[in-house]
């Protein structure tokens, strides 16, 4: 152990999924540590990742990272961390129901979260990206055209549901945090579609500024610990992959 009372396990040059647990450990204060971005002599570095894909930090065998461990607690899957640190840390409410509810959205971000993926590896993980770049103009222009306006506009109209200004109406929870880092993950990756929505998703775009400017939150970002997007993480920009500008389909009601 490192001391701290969490240690998040994550590849330590992209944001990733490992992105949505920093941000909620930032927004808590927690005491963590980003265990592969220690140097090696630390314990530190993918060695630190392979050790708990090995299962050598508890009983049970993570199939990928992100992996926390709390304790004698590890727990692997962005949305069930999440739904573990959530009521620890107090960011979900007491009511069971509740966090269902959240835990269910969670679980709708990490659908979207793969499709992101698979716009820039549709066929095979262990192709790069150039290997496939025809296969992912295809499946690019289908989820810029249908799944970005289909996903966004159903977390718009939890929010309205709501009654905003989060997800949850009055009451802020990890999953604001999950859904600013969606937007600003789509706005890397797809600027001119998202661009082209923002007048349809208002109060969804108004939530992610509204995380941005959270005191943590914008401490976390001006700092070196949060690592830009790239073109290894899960949200990439690449311009061949994003059709000129035009009004995508129309956001269901």
């Amino acid at each position: 152990m490192t001391g701290a009372e969490y240690e998040l396990y994550y590849w330590p040059e992209i944001q990733g999924r490992g992105e949505f647990v920093r941000l909620l450990l930032e927004e808590a204060g927690a005491n963590y540590v980003d265990v592969a971005r220690l140097p090696r002599n630390r314990g530190g570095g993918v060695q630190a990742i392979l050790r708990a894909l090995r299962g050598e930090l508890g009983p049970h065998l993570p199939f990928a990272p992100p992996v926390l461990r709390a304790g004698d607690v590890v727990v692997a899957q962005t949305a069930l961390i999440l739904h573990f640190l959530g009521p620890r840390l107090d960011l979900v409410p007491a009511d069971p129901v509740l966090r269902l509810w959240v835990h269910q959205l969670q679980l709708t971000i990490t659908d979207l979260v793969a499709e992101v993926h698979d716009t820039h590896h549709p066929i095979s993980v262990d192709w790069y990206y150039e290997q496939q770049k025809r296969e992912a103009r295809a499946r690019a222009r289908g989820f810029t055209a249908d799944r970005v306006p289909r996903f966004l506009g159903y977390f718009e109209r939890v929010i309205d549901r709501a009654g905003g200004p989060w997800a949850l109406g009055a009451t802020f929870s990890y999953l604001d945090l999950s859904l600013f880092q969606v937007v600003e993950g789509l706005r890397y990756a797809f600027p001119r579609t998202m661009e082209s929505l923002a007048p349809r998703i208002r109060r969804l775009g108004a939530l992610a500024e509204a995380v941005r400017h959270r005191p943590r939150i914008a401490a976390y970002l001006a700092s070196p610990r949060r690592l830009p997007f790239n073109t290894e993480g899960i949200f990439r920009h690449y311009p061949e992959l994003e059709a000129p500008a035009r009004s995508p389909k129309r956001v269901a009601r």
